[in-house]
């Protein structure tokens, strides 16, 4: 009670006696009930950078027991909470304030958009009646954030507000999954609440995800498999996302089916499975384009078939039968036709497959493809003086627990991380469609928080660690025992790689050597141990120290930056 009268020293008029309404008679105002949404939904982490537009939600969460995580940018509340949606299946959850709070959450937004990740962003905004009057910190977020997520609310009345939060949740979390948006006014969070009751379904008339796939479709590919001599099944983030991951593996065990994969589709195979040939793509294994050009059937799985993964779909589709399964009916037929359509959930898709008895023989395309992937193999030339990331990426993937998450950020250390990292029975997080350099520490942070039992390590480089190194202080106030290594090769290692290749080593703004902090230093202001790794002569016992126990750490490695990915 305390807190909530030296509160009303900060708030206007009107919500002042609206508050002292509410100590006096324990009314619910619009902040109690978006909270009270939140605890009939299960969440336990709300994660967010608190102001005035928001400061009645924040006010009434320390009622309680969801916990708050104070990050220090409100772009990676988005992608914690991204991090933590990806390891627990359910809806993460970020709050910031308006204007500036909620245009900083936008690129977390459109990262989690891209990939389809199921998530709640909650943004104050200022009183309904200066709507559109340009007073401070206003900001049209929905407008704004339009083409990034599946749909975005204006609160009008704080009697909608369990309506809106329980088709918020279900809408981020049915069909393709993705990010929605609410966005409240300051005047409807202190707004008094009459008749709070959480509905216990869900009835949106123009939105009705198709879950089942098709009986006659899948008689179809059934019928093509036992046609086919050389089939592949091409596994996307979809299969994640929809909990397919054992339907797949069993249906490609029990058949004999080999299985390569897109970037976010890494781990819905153990890397050493025998019927995992690698993932695809430009940045893939070659012996997997090799075995997924040549293959007469091809069956993708949640996959979008973007440009990173297929360059280009209609040389690939050549002389095979494509069958396109995805939960979006927009996906299928976007960038290629597919020969046989199927819209459903892979995870009901794949129970439906197990239901089918049918026989299929293909061991010589195996037997081929095994041949593939043992001559295939990239050969590097690496400086001895330096580390080698991808002997290094795979020595510390044999150290870690079997089920560890790898967070991998993006540039040279995510295509190295993606070819060289061993999934074994954890989880491989990137930023895959938009490529957000700056992911892997704040998402690190949320996978970590939602299962604090795991080993979580980030993987960055030197140039986007320094786009979220603020987080450190969040890791050292909420202790969340983050591990997280700095692949440190003095650039932006990605870009002049592109610029090697394309300009003749004519380099542009990719020099960070001047700029980039003593790491060392850095970890001793923020009270976290320091190891540092120069070449590979100590590299296994590094590691080893550096897994030893469950609490932050960071690592440096030393790379040539000179170094190449391809």
């Amino acid at each position: 009670m305390y807190n909530e009268i030296c509160f009303c020293r900060f708030i206007h008029k009107n919500a002042k006696q609206i508050l002292f309404e509410r100590i006096r008679v324990n009314i619910m105002i619009g902040a109690d009930a978006m909270i009270k949404c939140l605890e009939n939904e299960g969440v336990t982490t709300v994660y967010g950078y608190p102001g005035v537009a928001i400061c009645p939600f924040y006010n009434s969460i320390l009622d309680s027991e969801i916990r708050t995580i104070l990050v220090r940018t409100e772009q990676n509340a988005a992608h914690a909470a991204s991090g933590e949606a990806r390891v627990t299946g359910k809806v993460g959850v970020c709050a910031v304030t308006s204007g500036p709070g909620a245009t900083n959450l936008i690129t977390g937004i459109a990262t989690a958009f891209a990939d389809s990740i199921p998530m709640v962003c909650i943004t104050g905004q200022v009183k309904s009646e200066q709507l559109g009057s340009d007073v401070f910190q206003e900001a049209d977020i929905t407008g704004a954030v339009e083409s990034f997520v599946k749909y975005s609310y204006l609160v009008k009345d704080a009697e909608d507000i369990p309506r809106i939060f329980k088709e918020a949740f279900y809408i981020a979390n049915s069909g393709r999954k993705g990010p929605v948006l609410i966005d409240v006014p300051i005047d409807i969070q202190n707004a008094a609440v009459k008749n709070f009751k959480y509905p216990d379904e869900v009835n949106i008339r123009a939105y009705k995800p198709t879950i089942k796939g098709h009986s006659v479709q899948i008689k179809k590919v059934i019928k093509e498999l036992q046609k086919a001599k050389k089939p592949i099944i091409c596994a996307g983030g979809g299969v994640h996302l929809s909990d397919a991951v054992s339907g797949l593996r069993e249906f490609a065990h029990k058949h004999r089916i080999p299985v390569v994969s897109t970037m976010m589709g890494i781990g819905v195979m153990p890397t050493e499975d025998p019927m995992y040939f690698g993932m695809v793509g430009n940045n893939g294994k070659a012996f997997a384009n090799r075995a997924m050009n040549e293959s007469d059937l091809l069956v993708m799985v949640g996959v979008r078939v973007a440009d990173r993964a297929i360059a280009q779909p209609d040389l690939i589709m050549t002389s095979k039968t494509l069958v396109h399964i995805d939960v979006d009916p927009a996906e299928i037929g976007k960038n290629v036709d597919p020969s046989i359509p199927l819209v459903g959930d892979a995870m009901h898709i794949f129970e439906d497959f197990a239901k089918e008895e049918f026989e299929c023989e293909h061991e010589d395309w195996i037997r081929t493809l095994e041949g593939y992937r043992e001559t295939m193999v990239q050969k590097r030339n690496p400086n001895p003086g330096y580390v080698d990331p991808a002997a290094f990426i795979t020595m510390l993937s044999n150290e870690m627990k079997e089920d560890a998450v790898y967070v991998a950020d993006v540039g040279q250390n995510q295509i190295w991380s993606c070819n060289y990292h061993i999934v074994k029975g954890g989880r491989f997080l990137t930023s895959g469609g938009m490529g957000t350099m700056g992911y892997s520490i704040p998402a690190a942070m949320g996978a970590k928080r939602g299962d604090m039992d795991r080993q979580v390590i980030a993987v960055c480089g030197d140039g986007s660690f320094q786009m979220s190194m603020m987080e450190l202080a969040t890791i050292m106030q909420h202790h969340i025992p983050v591990k997280i290594i700095v692949i440190k090769n003095n650039y932006l290692g990605m870009v002049r790689e592109f610029q090697h290749y394309t300009y003749k080593d004519n380099y542009s703004v990719v020099d960070i050597k001047d700029g980039t902090p003593d790491l060392e230093k850095l970890a001793a202001a923020y009270g976290i141990p320091f190891i540092r790794v120069a070449d590979m002569s100590h590299a296994q016992d590094k590691i080893k120290e550096f897994l030893a126990e469950d609490n932050t750490m960071l690592m440096e490695c030393l790379v040539d930056p000179m170094d190449l990915v391809k």
